[in-house]
């Protein structure tokens, strides 16, 4: 089946259909559980051996010896070195848009503050940097350098001092793009593994790979839930779920482009989720009816026609506001605005990753080399959680420095509040500085 489905929003049992449409598999997600709280315990217990049973097993990559998972400075650059120059320079004009974009970030946000009450407290904010981080690429049905940039740059920025990247290498193959992308990211040092080991051996550390502080990066359900699993032990930037996009269009974009988006967000993997939104029935109707044309002129139509089945939708709406409404509750991670007058509409959209106005801005520009990240909440979870973003990759401490005058005055309070909630010893740690 190489076509999409056609819903309508007027239809009685719409809203139990699109939240089917929506869900994952909850026996599935128990079966990954159990087995990746198996590979995290193997970790976690016999380290670099269970890692290289693990990369020999599940990355087809069968190593003898753990200095073989380590790829060396000079490889990366030489990885880049034999790049075709247009794709050095593509590679180049990502890297310095996303540095730009995310250095603005810094700039407007996560510096360290302090002031002076009228007691003489000084009291305030200390931003410093994670001091390492493990960024995690896949490697299976797609190499992603693109994802190499845009994890390491923010750390960088952020100022973080150690960066190590682990990526998976199928049968032993190590992509030179992405060795260039990590050469070019000046990352510490890359590990050839993946999958939820991968993030295990982060979490814990072993005899090879370095503990870390914080993990980045996306992953398939393997990893996304052992990054569920670890929190706690380890801090995550979030839990990636199937990559998503919503289409909001009134019929004035070209349905060529509109089709070409779709698709492209669907080529991720079999249950990426390409939605368009629309209260033109006509305008849908072509887009249905053109659809399997275009596919059918792609290497991956396959896996794209497999995406479209899964979780493919056109849904035809009555008005805007009840696509508005729609739209807000399934929180895309891109929502794409192929409408005139883009902005007009934007004011009515809360809930997103990231949000792409008008017809021009695809959201495969923001893939590569926008600027913005494109590390975003999936699943919904755009409601409470933002983009990778430099503030990810920081730690924001207290400091409180109490005058004398200003343990007088706070410590009457905090004797109070502490008898009150029955705390004795609070208490008189604060009276006796009164």
């Amino acid at each position: 089946m190489n076509n999409i489905r056609l819903m309508y929003a007027t239809d009685p049992g719409f809203e139990d259909t699109l939240k089917t449409l929506l869900a994952h598999d909850p026996q599935t997600n128990r079966l990954i559980t159990e087995q990746v709280s198996g590979i995290i315990e193997q970790i976690k217990l016999r380290g670099d051996s269970a890692l290289l049973e693990y990369v020999c097993l599940l990355d087809g990559h069968p190593v003898l010896h753990t200095q073989d998972l380590v790829i060396e400075h000079a490889e990366l650059a030489q990885a880049y070195q034999s790049l075709p120059s247009q794709i050095r320079d593509s590679l180049h004009f990502a890297k310095e848009r996303i540095a730009r974009f995310h250095q603005k970030q810094l700039e407007m946000s996560g510096q360290s503050w302090q002031y002076e009450d009228e007691f003489g407290n000084k009291l305030g904010q200390v931003v410093r940097a994670i001091e390492s981080v493990g960024i995690y690429i896949p490697g299976g049905k797609a190499c992603y350098p693109s994802s190499v940039l845009m994890n390491a740059i923010p750390a960088k920025i952020a100022g973080v001092p150690h960066i190590y990247m682990m990526v998976p290498t199928p049968g032993g193959k190590r992509n030179d793009l992405v060795l260039a992308a990590a050469y070019l990211a000046n990352i510490d040092k890359v590990f050839t593994v993946g999958g939820a080991h991968a993030i295990a051996a982060l979490a814990f550390g072993t005899q090879t790979i370095p503990k870390v502080d914080f993990i980045a990066g996306p992953g398939n359900a393997y990893v996304a839930e052992a990054k569920r699993i670890l929190f706690g032990q380890v801090g995550i930037d979030m839990i990636a779920g199937p990559s998503e996009v919503v289409i909001l269009a009134d019929g004035s974009c070209p349905t060529e482009w509109v089709i070409m988006d779709l698709l492209a967000q669907a080529e991720h993997d079999e249950w990426a989720q390409s939605i368009l939104v629309s209260p033109s029935l006509d305008y849908l109707q072509e887009v249905q009816e053109k659809l399997p044309l275009f596919l059918d002129r792609l290497p991956r139509k396959n896996l794209i026609a497999q995406s479209i089945q899964n979780r493919g939708a056109l849904i035809y709406v009555p008005d805007f506001h009840c696509a508005y409404t729609i739209i807000n509750q399934n929180a895309p991670e891109h929502l794409e605005i192929a409408c005139e007058n883009p902005q007009q509409h934007s004011q009515h959209l809360d809930n997103f990753g990231a949000i792409f106005l008008g017809a021009y801005s695809s959201e495969s520009l923001g893939d590569y080399c926008a600027g913005p990240n494109h590390v975003l909440p999936t699943a919904g979870t755009a409601r409470f959680s933002s983009p990778l973003s430099v503030l990810h990759f920081q730690k924001r401490s207290s400091v409180i420095e109490i005058s004398t005058r200003g343990a007088t005055i706070l410590g009457e309070h905090a004797h109070q509040l502490a008898l009150n909630e029955g705390l004795e010893a609070h208490a008189l740690a604060a009276k006796m500085r009164t």
